[in-house]
């Protein structure tokens, strides 16, 4: 548990830092081309905003409802900004490595005991990003119903 708290410290105390890391991958990773032409300035709030929102989920016992409630959210203005869906998605995919690769450059998991509680972490992250995953594609499915429907 110590190491899902370190790394739940870190995207919630450094939210702004590991989005402007991920903003600048996600504006010119050639399988995002949609954000290649958004500005950082734009883009690091909302990255920014996801990373404290998936740090006040992350603790949960069961996190599916409160991530099918903020990333229905994200989805619905992802979808109205005309973002293509498997681009969403590996933008999701982007941010969730640069959740790692911000503590493994921050070095928060030193000791061998650490490095065992941060495979555990690795676990719970990775459930929490499919779950993300399916909100994702589940709102997208749903606005693209509700579009074709009018």
């Amino acid at each position: 548990m110590l190491a899902s708290l370190k790394l739940l410290d870190l995207m919630a105390n450094n939210s702004d830092a590991i989005a402007q890391y991920w903003a600048k991958d996600v504006i010119k990773n050639p399988k995002t081309p949609f954000y290649h032409y958004l500005n950082a300035d734009y883009l690091v709030p909302q990255a920014a905003d996801f990373y404290r929102k998936l740090s006040a989920v992350y603790p949960l016992k069961d996190p599916f409802p409160a991530i099918k409630e903020f990333m229905a959210k994200f989805a619905e203005a992802r979808f109205k900004e005309g973002v293509p869906l498997h681009e969403a998605l590996y933008a999701i995919i982007l941010m969730r490595r640069h959740i790692w690769l911000y503590a493994e450059f921050q070095a928060i998991f030193i000791t061998i005991t650490e490095q065992h509680q941060a495979l555990d972490s690795q676990t719970r992250t990775i459930l929490i990003f499919d779950y993300i995953t399916y909100a994702v594609s589940e709102k997208y499915s749903e606005l693209r119903e509700s579009t074709s429907q009018k």
